[in-house]
């Protein structure tokens, strides 16, 4: 393997660990949005969908679970797979 393609992989694994450190920094956000808010957030959805507040936090929970989802199979397991190359060949 060149030094140009190790520089790469060193480079792809170091971006991907931010975006996968930022992924998890916005499902925090989202998560104390929810906790902290969630009644405001109800106010502010519930007449314009006409869910109740459980089909909200339904569904505002789903989409957290499908974002931290994401964010794994994205970001952390192409890292992993990145570092475990480089393991090697050094």
């Amino acid at each position: 393997m060149t030094d140009q393609t190790k520089d790469l992989l060193t480079t792809l694994s170091s971006i991907l660990l931010r975006c996968w450190i930022l992924g998890l920094v916005l499902l925090f956000v989202g998560f104390g949005t929810t906790q902290l808010m969630g009644e405001f957030m109800f106010k502010l959805h519930g007449p314009i969908t006409g869910l109740s507040k459980h089909e909200l936090e339904l569904i505002f929970y789903c989409g957290m679970g499908l974002l931290k989802l994401g964010i794994f199979i994205f970001f952390l397991i192409p890292w992993i797979s990145i570092k475990l190359v480089l393991r090697k060949i050094q």
